[in-house]
């Protein structure tokens, strides 16, 4: 694959400073490219390798245009310019639209034009394909469920019965969609299963990450937005509601039946409980754990910053009196006033 940086600055609707003809063949960091590569500034912190790269060509900020040593792409956004030219570079295998012999596929399911189905497939009755999927090998599609057109199933992906993906969905290696909420009933000591006979609905262009599980719902539906984007290994409960185009990194817990908003983003190890609703544009910092409903957007952050360990551990043991020192400031006040 290779572009002139042209080809690159038309695709992206940038200003080309320097020889529009120079060949570009891949993508790297500042610091590591070599010639025939395109780097990008989006960070400050490694503005000091703008003078120094060997990069044929680097996407910046109108304001850094000045300083870049070798031909530039103007963008205001340099990282969006980044994140689609990436797509240029892309190295993930092409579909090759066909389904391979070692595939299992009920009689019953319908499946599309142009599909791929890789080796030790198993798609189950009444399932629906729709055109140019592609189903990576060893997954499985469920009985009743439906996988929406140009949608991508990595390998070994399990779409349990009655869950609905969208279209144009990214879901990667190991993800479970549909599997049994945490539902059980207490009877004298003993667990009683509650049946999750709710299902889940996918959105379109949505990407799922690896090992991630999304549980279906208990009686109604779990459901997540168009645009919806989530990292590895997350857990998603029980008729949990994401609104569009909101965001989780990675190892974020979500309880059941909680509502999150749209457009809001959940950094990495995030905890929300369960039965909460959190507004449209909330902004929830890493590892911290959200235990009552946000109705303002804004960014939210608990717990304390890193110390030492000796600092931490005086620090803990105060926490243990807070309640007692509450008491006696609030005597001492007391008998100030009187």
């Amino acid at each position: 694959m290779a572009y002139t940086l042209g080809e690159i600055a038309q695709y992206l609707n940038a200003e080309v400073v320097g020889d529009e003809n120079i060949s570009i063949e891949g993508l790297a960091t500042l610091s590591q490219a070599s010639s025939g590569q395109l780097s990008f500034l989006a960070n400050m912190a490694y503005k000091d390798q703008l003078q120094h790269t060997q990069a044929s060509a680097v996407i910046v900020h109108p304001k850094q245009a000045s300083e870049c040593q070798c031909a530039a792409l103007i963008l205001d956004n340099p990282y969006l310019g980044y994140a689609r030219v990436s797509q240029l570079f892309n190295t993930l295998p092409k579909a090759n639209h066909q389904i391979h012999p070692s595939a299992v596929i009920s009689p019953t399911a319908k499946v599309g034009e142009h599909v791929s189905i890789a080796a030790n497939v198993v798609i189950e009755d009444h399932a629906v394909i729709g055109g140019g999927a592609m189903i990576g090998s060893g997954s499985v599609v469920g009985v009743n469920a439906r996988i929406g057109s140009n949608t991508r199933l990595h390998h070994n992906v399990s779409v349990y019965h009655d869950v609905v993906v969208g279209d144009d969905c990214i879901i990667h290696s190991g993800a479970v969609i549909g599997s049994d909420g945490f539902g059980f009933a207490n009877e004298k000591g003993q667990w009683v299963k509650i049946c999750q006979i709710g299902g889940v609905v996918v959105g379109n262009q949505v990407e799922i990450g690896a090992n991630t599980t999304i549980d279906r719902g208990a009686m109604s539906d779990t459901l997540i937005g168009d645009g919806v984007k989530l990292d590895n290994q997350i857990q998603i409960a029980h008729n949990v509601e994401i609104g569009a185009h909101t965001a989780m990194a990675a190892g974020c817990m979500i309880a059941g039946s909680t509502k999150i908003g749209s457009c809001c983003t959940l950094a990495g190890g995030v905890g929300v409980a369960g039965h909460l609703q959190l507004a449209d544009g909330t902004h929830v910092t890493a590892m911290t754990l959200v235990t009552k409903s946000i109705s303002d957007p804004g960014s939210y952050s608990s717990g304390t910053a890193m110390s030492s360990t000796s600092e931490w551990r005086k620090s803990a043991a105060r926490f243990r009196q807070l309640d007692e020192m509450a008491k006696r400031i609030k005597l001492i006040e007391k008998s100030l006033k009187e």
